[in-house]
């Protein structure tokens, strides 16, 4: 991209050969729609709803909107966004109801495709705390275009932190996601936030796309990749789909947590005997890489403390040989801690410059507000917690969304309690406000809260047949 720019190209950012933005090769682009599942409405919604509808692809192009009700917050201002931009977008606002067979959102996603165009060549389905760059679903379009093997295109999420220690967990949980960067673009991994896929595979139900997803399908992502592999179906990820992620301002620590519960009960949900077993694989795996990375600082930190405890009661140096190694390996350590948030500052730094090179028009972003002592305890938080979360996950057996409870069965959800008057009130990243006015539950306290999720933890399961 730099070198195009060194060249001439102006446009580099939207596609690194000027040609291809004459008219001749423009209204020839194939259609694409966009689907949005919406819920709730925050601080950062309406900037990124703005970034996607002013896309400046140039083939037809199509927004939807799915909400649940017109009761969800988001369908006011997305109908006031419209308006707003009702001669220069074809945008429209769906009412999708209330899932009864998979999650929210999937149902959002799915009643999104039943009502895209019928010329519809491709589908995009992006999360709506995307900000998407002006060149973003030409870049997708182009790499579908040029390789019609590939089944799903995703991208990459890059978190900015609001600065609490809840958005440096998150920033770190993600990191692993721009793995597509070191793998040419062809990845295992989906992530959610941003996939492309062919219109006529949920026309037709290739591979089971519909059916896997609607017939107790409660991550999209996940089950989306489960029949890629199935399926030997190819998965690319290009290198200008990263997205700035912002992340709410007020993030506390408890919303981190509901995120990382959310993010682990994924591994629960599965759709073959086959997806099973590489779950409990990825379940096992994950535990002991985070608890296997956490273990040395716990030892560290006793060496540390002897050492201290040692020159404290004044020991000789010959009494102090086995203290002397552990200091030698904790200082091992602290190398490699070094070098890893050496690797990381670099990437996020790329990603960072890459950022502003696609959104040129944007305010830049800057490494300058990341706090690197607070991201090394994030790694830390984060890498304690998860196997806490994902064994929490596993017997339980059901996880609060937005709102909404959902029950898993043989790896299907098979049963949803909505209960307006129990729950958080805001998304976890977002901190996006779930209810209207009508909808909005009652304050609770403290302790009512605590009594009642005491209540819920010594109840018995009840499953659906």
């Amino acid at each position: 991209m730099k070198d195009a720019m060194k060249c001439g190209n102006s446009f580099a950012f939207l596609c690194h050969d000027i040609n291809e933005l004459e008219h001749t090769n423009q209204v020839n682009l194939p259609r694409v729609t966009v689907v949005m599942p919406l819920k709730g409405f925050g601080e950062h919604n309406l900037h990124n709803w703005k970034s996607q509808i002013t896309s400046l692809y140039g083939g037809p192009l199509e927004f939807l909107f799915v909400v649940e009700s017109t009761e969800d917050p988001a369908y006011h201002a997305v109908s006031r966004l419209i308006r707003d931009f009702k001669d220069d977008v074809d945008a429209k606002i769906i009412v999708a109801g209330l899932s009864t067979t998979c999650s929210q959102k999937i149902h959002n996603q799915l009643i999104g495709v039943e009502r895209m165009h019928k010329d519809t060549k491709y589908v995009l389905f992006l999360d709506d705390d995307v900000r998407l760059h002006p060149g973003s679903i030409g870049a997708l379009t182009a790499e579908m275009e040029k390789n019609p093997e590939i089944f799903i295109q995703t991208g990459y999420p890059l978190d900015l932190p609001s600065g609490s220690l809840g958005s440096y967990c998150i920033y770190e949980y993600h990191m692993p996601c721009s793995m597509g960067f070191a793998t040419g673009g062809k990845t295992f991994f989906l992530w959610g936030g941003c996939m492309m896929m062919q219109a006529d595979d949920f026309r037709r139900d290739n591979y089971g796309v519909v059916s896997g997803l609607r017939d107790g399908g409660y991550s999209d992502d996940m089950t989306l990749a489960a029949i890629a592999g199935a399926h030997k179906r190819l998965i690319t990820s290009p290198p200008v789909a990263v997205f700035p992620h912002p992340l709410a301002s007020d993030l506390s620590f408890s919303r981190y947590w509901n995120y990382l519960r959310k993010q682990t009960f994924v591994l629960e949900s599965y759709i073959s005997r086959v997806n099973w077993l590489m779950n409990r694989g990825l379940f096992s795996f994950h535990c002991y890489l985070s608890w296997g990375f956490v273990a040395p600082y716990f030892m560290a930190a006793v060496h540390i403390a002897a050492a201290l405890q040692i020159y404290i009661k004044g020991y000789s140096y010959e009494e102090t040989t086995c203290t002397t190694s552990g200091l030698l390996l904790a200082s091992c350590l602290a190398i490699c801690t070094l070098t890893e948030l050496l690797s990381m500052w670099n990437l996020t730094r790329i990603e960072v410059q890459l950022c502003n090179m696609l959104s040129p028009e944007a305010p830049k972003l800057s490494l300058d507000y990341y706090n690197w002592s607070l991201i090394f305890v994030a790694l830390l938080v984060d890498n304690f917690l998860y196997p806490i979360s994902a064994f929490r996950s596993h017997f339980s057996q059901s996880i609060n969304w937005s709102g909404i409870r959902y029950h898993l069965k043989n790896g299907k959800i098979n049963k949803i309690e909505r209960n307006r008057g129990r729950g958080p009130k805001f998304t976890d990243l977002g901190g996006k406000h779930l209810y209207g006015k009508k909808g909005a539950p009652k304050k609770a306290s403290f302790l009512s809260s605590l009594a009642r999720s005491l209540c819920q933890w010594h109840q018995p399961k009840k499953y659906e047949v």
